[in-house]
């Protein structure tokens, strides 16, 4: 069996590593466009702050692991072409400027995803960067060293992470999103205003419910970014809109969504007979509304691989879905979310109501405690959980986990009330948070009936 594998970044590597070792037999062809593989780019602020001293640290694995699994990975090989019908494609050997055709019995496909490059005036200007890759993060550090004014372009996770990083090196930092607020896509009102009050306090600048329209310079070098709201002085942009599925080697040859994000069933497989995918260039099934979504999360993409190794000769191992679960650590505040925010879930013509339990992590009578705010989204006409959220100086963020699991299983707020919690005095009360959730939903339905 010949497998030809395009991409080498988180879904990449957990396919190889498992066909590898499930299919010893199997010819694997690895073709990766970059100088390396496995970068951990969700580490790059840390990486930017100084945290992670050692970027080499990021990667997880390299050609050198694969070659001892007795793959065969070939760096700065890009894919110009693929044809499903007559299982080829055609690769540029960057190093030597030729192009060879290959071909396959199995295709994976873990192209994963690329920044959303606006087209306006001044893009082409310098110190306008982005943040994805290893090269993008030496860069960062690099200009960074230089810059006292630094804009931000994107309230999202990563965003918000460099944004933290560069105050911690004492730069001036200006924050701007076209959302009326920071984190939106992942955290309702009452959440985000205490970000909003902690970056604030440090003096970074919200710039918030405004567009950048176009970016002006001296001598080629950025100094202002314009916006529907006004100008912003600047020595160095980076650019964390969003990212963008890399799908076009597929385009008209399987099924996909508007983005270009390749639909995969429950078992990795695209439309096309013998063409998997996974990771960030797939749509997949968002538990919450039972749809698919396309959600770019290393987890996602780590599992998606994972799969296609088990399932690429025949179909073993479904995959149960995601609810976009995800954390951040910002300033002293741990945060993380599940599912639908109760904004998302209105949005997307959901009947929800919710919970909110604000209270003390664990009893009163201990030396320390810290306040939690804790959120559970539900479907007010069967309780069915859809998403939740939870802020503490405290971390409490394995709770989210916990709901992570409960959506996926679709439990309701009912079931929620009377699950099984420990109680320890160190790290919580005798009805836990989420017990506390789940009851208060409960008793708020029982009130409405009439006896």
């Amino acid at each position: 069996m010949k497998i030809i594998v395009i991409g080498c970044t988180h879904a990449g590597t957990a396919a190889i590593t498992q066909m590898a070792a499930l299919y010893p037999e199997a010819q694997i062809t690895v073709y990766e466009r970059n100088d390396n593989i496995s970068f951990l780019s969700c580490g790059i602020a840390l990486h930017v702050a100084g945290v992670v001293h050692n970027a080499e640290s990021l990667f997880y694995s390299s050609p050198e692991q694969l070659a001892a699994l007795g793959v065969q990975t070939k760096m700065l090989h890009d894919v110009i072409s693929v044809d499903t019908k007559t299982k080829t494609v055609v690769v540029r050997d960057l190093i030597r400027e030729v192009t060879m055709t290959d071909t396959y019995d199995k295709l994976v496909v873990t192209t994963g995803s690329w920044p959303i490059i606006p087209k306006m005036d001044g893009m082409d200007l310098d110190n306008i960067l982005l943040c994805k890759n290893y090269a993008h993060a030496q860069t960062i550090i690099d200009r960074a060293k230089h810059a006292e004014q630094i804009v931000v372009v994107g309230a999202g996770y990563i965003g918000i992470e460099l944004v933290e990083a560069f105050e911690q090196l004492g730069k001036q930092v200006t924050v701007i999103d076209n959302t009326p607020r920071v984190l939106y896509k992942y955290l309702d009102a009452e959440y985000t205003e205490f970000v909003e009050e902690e970056m604030k306090q440090r003096h970074i600048r919200l710039a918030l419910n405004q567009s950048v329209t176009a970016f002006a310079g001296v001598n080629g070098k950025v100094n202002r970014v314009m916006t529907t709201a006004g100008e912003y002085e600047a020595d160095l942009v980076i650019m964390c809109i969003g990212f963008r599925p890399n799908t076009g080697l597929l385009a008209g040859q399987v099924d996909m969504l508007g983005n270009g994000a390749i639909i995969v069933d429950e078992y990795m497989r695209t439309s096309c007979p013998d063409v998997y995918a996974a990771g960030d260039s797939c749509a997949i099934r968002y538990n919450p509304t039972g749809q698919p979504a396309y959600i770019p999360l290393a987890t996602n993409a780590v599992r998606m691989g994972t799969l296609v190794a088990r399932n690429i000769i025949k179909p073993t191992v479904r995959y149960m879905g995601t609810q976009g679960t995800s954390g951040i650590k910002i300033f002293d505040l741990n945060i993380a979310s599940t599912g639908l925010t109760e904004q998302a879930a209105l949005d997307a013509g959901l009947l929800v109501k919710s919970v909110t339990i604000n209270d003390n992590y664990r009893p009163e009578f201990m030396p320390t405690y810290e306040k939690a705010l804790l959120k559970v989204v539900y479907q007010e006409a069967t309780g069915r959980i859809v998403g939740a959220q939870v802020l503490s100086k405290a971390d409490l963020t394995q709770s989210i986990n916990t709901l992570s699991v409960c959506i996926q299983n679709r439990m309701t707020m009912e079931e929620l009330g009377f699950v099984d919690f420990f109680f320890q005095p160190h790290y919580n009360k005798p009805w836990n948070i989420l017990n506390q959730a789940g009851l208060q939903a409960y008793v708020q339905k029982f009130n409405k009936v009439k006896i």
